[in-house]
């Protein structure tokens, strides 16, 4: 089978999916998107696009009409609707019983106890009783509520900091959809992108420092400046993942590092912010691998062709308080070994995601890429400075 006869369908349209289909050009593969409106980032270079909420099953059926395979921008999918299609021969990838377990952070973090893999202490916030609100026996306040479902960039997360607070909590929330965990005290958070192919074969890019701002995504530095057993450590944490599961696509593992070892934060079964880098920094990219991976092509191994990398996200600011967006982005494409990446997102609301810069580093040991990259981030927050919110 080549490329020029193979067509994939992606369930979502954002930008995630929008350099989905620009991996898929350079191999000239062409896309079908299932997408909400003809006006989200992935639809322009799409080979057609589906209008339809990509939870909408009857989208699906119309997308998956003369694609090899069919893959996901992000989790937020209903399994249950689109069991039927895989019923009749439709390739998921992942598939959707490998995916099933990691759409929810209640059976996440299941998962990972069955596993003995590290996470934070939790419990589902149903353990809570609303009538007289405690915490488990041993934690302090602090703590963290996630929404098993639905959250992201900071969204679905609530820091809760006393027991009038745990009780709000309980009386304006469904407790059964949402979990606790203890405050993780951490030195450093990493990420872990990694892919599987339907052979069984692990290929792992670097692991990757990220840093967060009011709890999204601010800077991602590859590689991470750790010893190489935690490095190891991370890998083989996803390699246990990914083989109980039979899981065959990309997948992204945030952790926490710091006194309590390795831990991890949150897992993404899908492409990932903390793996932008690897478009430019690496011989494959991450979308390279979930392109291969779905149309059913060998799948190269992904390589560093650069000493280092600082991807650094751009969040929507207030147009009245900022220079023009022109002015921004041709100051940006001047930064050296910069390469701009915009989302066709309009119009600029503050915190929106927009885009990412990534800029190749040429410094070959941790301590010089640190401070390399603390020089190329004041370059570009000079620019365009962070926001403290964002929106889809």
């Amino acid at each position: 089978m080549s490329s020029s006869d193979t067509m994939i369908g992606v369930v979502g349209g954002g930008q995630l999916a929008r350099m989905l289909v620009q991996a898929a050009s350079a191999r000239s593969i062409p896309i079908a998107v299932q997408t909400i409106s003809a006006s989200d980032p992935a639809a322009e270079a799409a080979a057609r696009v589906v209008e339809a909420d990509p939870r909408d099953v009857a989208g699906t059926r119309e997308l998956v009409e003369g694609c090899e395979g069919i893959t996901f921008e992000n989790e937020w999918v209903n399994i249950d609707a689109l069991i039927p299609l895989e019923q009749q021969g439709v390739r998921f990838r992942p598939s959707l019983a490998s995916l099933t377990p990691l759409v929810d952070k209640l059976s996440q973090r299941k998962l990972l106890d069955d596993l003995a893999i590290p996470s934070p202490p939790w419990c589902p916030l149903s353990l809570i009783s609303p009538a007289q609100p405690s915490l488990p026996p041993g934690w302090n306040f602090p703590v963290m509520a996630k929404a098993a479902r639905g959250g992201y960039d900071g969204k679905g997360t609530i820091v809760l900091k006393n027991i009038d607070a745990l009780a709000q909590l309980l009386r304006s929330v469904d407790s059964s959809d949402w979990l606790l965990e203890t405050w993780v005290h951490y030195e450093r958070e990493l990420a872990l992108v990694v892919s599987r192919d339907s052979q069984g074969r692990l290929r792992s890019f670097p692991l990757v420092e990220t840093h967060q701002h009011d709890q999204v995504c601010n800077w991602v530095l590859a590689p991470a400046g750790v010893d190489q057993d935690v490095e190891s450590l991370a890998y083989n944490v996803a390699a246990s993942l990914l083989t109980k599961l039979n899981y065959v696509g990309v997948l992204a593992l945030e952790f926490f590092y710091g006194p309590a070892g390795l831990q991890v934060n949150e897992i993404a079964p899908r492409t990932h912010n903390s793996g932008h880098f690897s478009i430019e920094a690496c011989t494959s990219s991450q979308f390279d691998q979930q392109v291969c991976i779905a149309a059913g092509l060998p799948v190269p191994t992904p390589e560093l062709r650069s000493d280092g990398a600082l991807m650094v996200n751009l969040l929507g600011l207030n147009p009245t308080q900022a220079a023009p967006l022109e002015q921004r982005l041709t100051a940006l494409r001047e930064i050296p070994n910069a390469h701009l990446h915009w989302y066709g997102k309009s119009p600029e609301t503050p915190g929106r995601k927009l885009g990412h810069i990534t800029v190749l580093l040429n410094a070959s040991d941790a301590d010089h890429r640190d401070r390399q990259a603390k020089d190329v981030l004041t370059v570009v927050r000079g620019i365009w400075p962070e926001f403290p919110s964002v929106q889809d």
